[in-house]
């Protein structure tokens, strides 16, 4: 520790052997020594002792829709990064659709680069997308950088970014098996979501009767088939059907390689408490009943489900709309996911050890930052989250940094304050004020 130029000291360190009070050393924005809390402090170093306060890693949330370029107005690289930090998030991946271009080419990839290059407050790493047509650009991608290939198996909702079918979705996931890729998977099965009534109008009861159940199961067991026939590496992204639970299991004991994210509004939101006309709960796959929450939240515990992340997916507020069928679907969550999760988790009677599992160990894991993200360990980037764990707040849309300040969670009561965020050792907000950027843009590791 004699290195240090700063000691960060709790007496709730979240760290991979539980809880426990520590001194936080870090140098040149790593963490060097987890040492006992009352461990002597180098001369040079600075102090900052946070007291009864958790300090965690800073979360890692690999699903936000950051819309920019070409759809700025609906969120950007500045306002989704601010809304990360003061959520307590250190590091997100930027998915490769609703912005314009997408990230299907390695010139578009240039292109988002250098858009976000001098606005992430966080660090921020990129998707790939997988097309109909763009099985030749899947390496290059590949080689330059992104954590791995999106795609749709049922319409994306934005015409550049159309879905596979069977049959190409067999040719993408080849491709990227052949250099152990990882394709992320949109999975609702379009014949099923055709089939399915479809009332439009203010109703939710509508709205779910049109994204069943059934167009998730099978959508993931023909993913599983393919993954298991090609040896490709797949990761369901925001399950919502709990009947697919069943599957995954038998898929891993079968030796597929697959992993499984859920959202925190599939874990705190029910359909029973949506209001008819309330779009700003609409996304899809939709939020279904508190019976089939209550068996998320047990394959989570179990192990099922790896993660949590936002599937941060705003628009304007004006496509908000009172009918469910035409209103753009997406949750905006940013800010409030490590809130909206922890205050669920501990009425079910999880610890923050969970929580920080769930929401930056194994979201680190997913994209390979397992070496710099993900834990309060020796040689981990020096990224925390200072929360006061037992504090509660009510929600308020005009104390939100996202850009359009529409919420699903408007008016709730949630536990945990986020005091301040950490990057690599520099504090980039503390009680609603920020530093200029910091953030760095990440690449995969090679």
């Amino acid at each position: 520790m004699s290195d240090a130029e700063l000691v960060l000291r709790s007496r709730r360190v979240i760290t991979p052997e539980g809880t426990r009070a520590a001194s936080v050393a870090v140098s040149a924005g790593r963490i060097t020594a987890v040492l006992p809390y009352d461990a002597e402090v180098p001369a040079g170093a600075r102090l900052e002792d946070v007291g009864d306060h958790a300090l965690l890693p800073g979360l890692v949330d690999t699903h936000v829709h950051v819309n920019d370029p070409g759809r700025t107005e609906w969120e950007g690289f500045w306002t989704a990064t601010r809304a990360a930090a003061a959520g307590g998030i250190t590091t997100l991946v930027d998915m490769p659709l609703n912005s314009l271009p997408p990230t299907t080419t390695v010139a578009n990839l240039r292109v988002k680069q250098q858009v976000a290059a001098d606005k992430a407050h966080i660090d921020v790493g990129f998707w790939g997308g997988a097309l109909p047509d763009n099985v030749k650009d899947l390496r290059p991608l590949h080689d330059a950088g992104v954590f791995g290939f999106k795609a749709f198996l049922s319409p994306s909702g934005v015409e550049e970014f159309p879905h596979l079918d069977q049959d190409r979705l067999a040719r993408s996931m080849a491709e990227i098996a052949g250099f152990d890729g990882l394709l992320i998977v949109h999975a609702e099965d379009p014949h099923h979501l055709a089939a399915a009534p479809q009332h439009g109008g203010p109703r939710y009861a509508d709205f779910l009767a049109s994204r069943p159940r059934d167009a998730e199961d099978t959508a993931i067991a023909a993913l599983i088939t393919q993954a298991k026939r090609l040896g490709g590496r797949v990761h369901i992204l925001h399950l919502s059907s709990s009947d697919a639970l069943p599957l995954i299991r038998a898929a891993r004991a079968d030796g597929v390689k697959i992993t499984v994210e859920t959202c925190p509004h599939y874990l705190t939101l029910t359909a029973e408490e949506v209001p008819d006309g309330a779009s700003e709960f609409k996304c899809c796959p939709p939020i279904r009943e508190a019976a089939n929450q209550d068996l998320l939240w047990q394959a989570l515990a179990d192990g099922t489900v790896d993660c949590v992340v936002t599937d941060h997916s705003p628009s304007t507020a004006d496509l908000k709309t009172d009918d469910f069928a035409t209103a753009w679907g997406g949750i905006s969550g940013l800010q409030l996911s490590l809130s909206a999760v922890w205050t669920e988790a501990r009425k079910r009677g999880h610890g923050l050890e969970d929580v920080v599992r769930w929401m930056s160990t194994k979201t680190a894991a997913l994209v390979g930052l397992d070496a710099r993200k993900g834990a309060i360990a020796p040689g981990r980037d020096a990224d925390f989250a200072v929360l006061a764990p037992d504090e509660t707040f009510t929600v308020d849309p005009a104390a939100l940094q996202h850009r359009n300040r529409v919420t699903a969670y408007a008016g709730k009561t949630l536990y945990g304050v986020v005091k301040s965020t950490w990057l690599r050792g520099e504090r980039i907000v503390a009680e609603g004020e920020f530093t200029e950027p910091k953030g760095t843009l990440l690449a995969r590791p090679q």
